[in-house]
């Protein structure tokens, strides 16, 4: 058998046996240790589950097995994948089990069954990339590639492959036609026109085209051979030398063009999920938390100093729109509310309100913001609007974290960016971290969020003052 074995041809059937094998095992050992309940015991019923149970996961796979193709794949995305693939199944299987009328599984029965049925999944596929990047160490598992062209771009390119073994690909060499390139320990092979004879004698597996736009013939003759030879041919864009940031492509009647920023929240669907969710998510709060909150707030903040339970303030939102942000009163009432920030040992904090900050009690009702829209439950942190006259004029992305709704809290407060910000680095660290929300939201990312916002006030942090 070729060291090679296993070029993602047999990977996807790997993954997909594996993963029908925990599919039924779950099942099975729930089953034998009588967690199905007994009409589901019966001989015609139970075989059509077990169908139905593998036959929904068909659907499942077409749709997750170009993610298993990837060469290069985050533990934390393997996770997330295994989340969606696992709520899909689901959905698929009870559709099927309405469709056909079959006796509905009991709600404890669906909650074990996906619950373990999800952790052996993310064990599954996270201990199987681990292995393959171990045969990929070994020289195993890879793909033959060369590069055409070897100057800034192609080098580049170059050093990340080197760099990563675990990519799974082995650099044959360059071609380029100076043949006095300095290619460090990686070979000329030739000049590009040699391309075309090392191809007919080689098996090459990839190109990676760094050429200039201006070969751009030369380039098409290039892509017909090795389309011809059945070898995939990609074309590195120019662009790169001088933009270092994440780029989408579109098409627009087939001329294509790249989009500099991504906002996955663009997507109507993504925003009525986002949407769906903070309206829930906030009435349950306000339903089983608030009451609890409010009847505690409201004596010690009346106890603690005279004023109102609530505090408000304008503060800037969606696409630059204020609107009033609402907590519960930590500090004595005074004129520099909309001018100064919290402070350490801030002599403005009352008592309560400084348990109140510590806690996170005090943004609860800003659940009332969320509720009417002004807010989300996970987004960037809302500033007053002096900070925002301020900081857009001294540090060039600010006005990007109001593309989408202010949240109760955030990505830049949960990786340490929350409180007083007495630097300008520490308000650009911040909104960085924000733009780098909207340009990867995703559900999975609010639920991480919101998961380490709730760690950190049993934790306690440094910076909730």
């Amino acid at each position: 058998m070729s060291k090679r074995f296993g070029k993602s041809r047999f990977l996807s059937a790997f993954i997909l046996i594996g993963d029908i094998l925990l599919i039924n095992s779950v099942f099975f050992f729930l089953y034998f240790v009588d967690f199905l309940p007994l009409e589901f015991h019966h001989g015609s019923i139970f075989r059509q589950i077990i169908l139905l149970l593998n036959a929904s996961y068909v659907p499942v796979f077409y749709i997750i097995r170009e993610q298993h193709a990837q060469r290069v794949f985050e533990m934390e995305r393997m996770i997330r994948l295994a989340f969606y693939s696992i709520s899909f199944h689901f959905v698929f299987f009870y559709t099927l089990i309405n469709f056909l009328y079959l006796p509905k599984l009991p709600l404890q029965f669906l909650i074990a069954y996906y619950s373990v049925l999800y952790v052996l999944i993310c064990f599954w596929w996270v201990s199987g990339r681990v292995y393959l990047k171990k045969m990929r160490l070994k020289g195993q598992n890879y793909r033959d590639i060369i590069i055409l062209g070897a100057g800034r771009n192609g080098v580049e390119l170059a050093k990340t492959i080197q760099k990563d073994p675990t990519f799974g690909y082995r650099l044959l060499g360059y071609f380029d036609d100076n043949t006095e390139v300095k290619t460090g320990n990686i070979p000329l092979l030739g000049r590009i026109e040699d391309v075309y004879g090392y191809l007919e004698n080689s098996n090459v597996d990839e190109i990676y085209c760094a050429l200039p736009d201006s070969q751009g013939e030369r380039i098409l003759r290039l892509l017909d051979f090795s389309e011809r030879k059945l070898v995939r041919f990609y074309i590195i864009p120019g662009y790169h030398t001088y933009l270092k940031r994440r780029i989408d492509m579109h098409t627009l009647n087939g001329v294509p063009y790249f989009s500099l920023f991504r906002e996955p929240l663009e997507n109507d669907l993504n925003r009525a999920v986002k949407r769906l969710f903070d309206i829930l998510f906030s009435l349950i709060v306000l339903i089983f938390i608030f009451p609890f909150a409010y009847t505690f707030a409201a004596i010690a903040i009346k106890l603690s100093s005279p004023g109102p339970v609530f505090f408000k303030q304008i503060r800037t939102g969606l696409k630059g729109e204020d609107f009033f942000c609402y907590k519960f009163r930590t500090m004595k009432v005074n004129g520099d509310a909309d001018k100064l920030q919290a402070q350490k040992n801030d002599p403005r904090k009352t008592k309560i309100g400084e348990i109140l900050r510590k806690t996170n009690i005090d943004e609860l009702p800003q659940f009332f913001n969320v509720l009417k829209g002004d807010m989300s439950v996970v987004g960037p942190r809302p500033h007053m609007l002096k900070h925002t006259e301020d900081y857009s004029r001294l540090i060039d992305k600010y006005m990007i974290r109001h593309l989408i709704k202010p949240g109760i809290t955030g990505w830049a407060q949960v990786r340490g960016f929350r409180g007083e910000t007495k630097e300008l680095e520490q308000m650009e660290g911040r909104v960085n971290m924000d733009v780098w929300y909207i340009e990867n939201w995703s559900m999975w990312l609010d639920m991480k969020i919101i998961f380490l916002t709730v760690f950190n006030v049993f934790k306690g942090e440094k910076n909730a003052y």
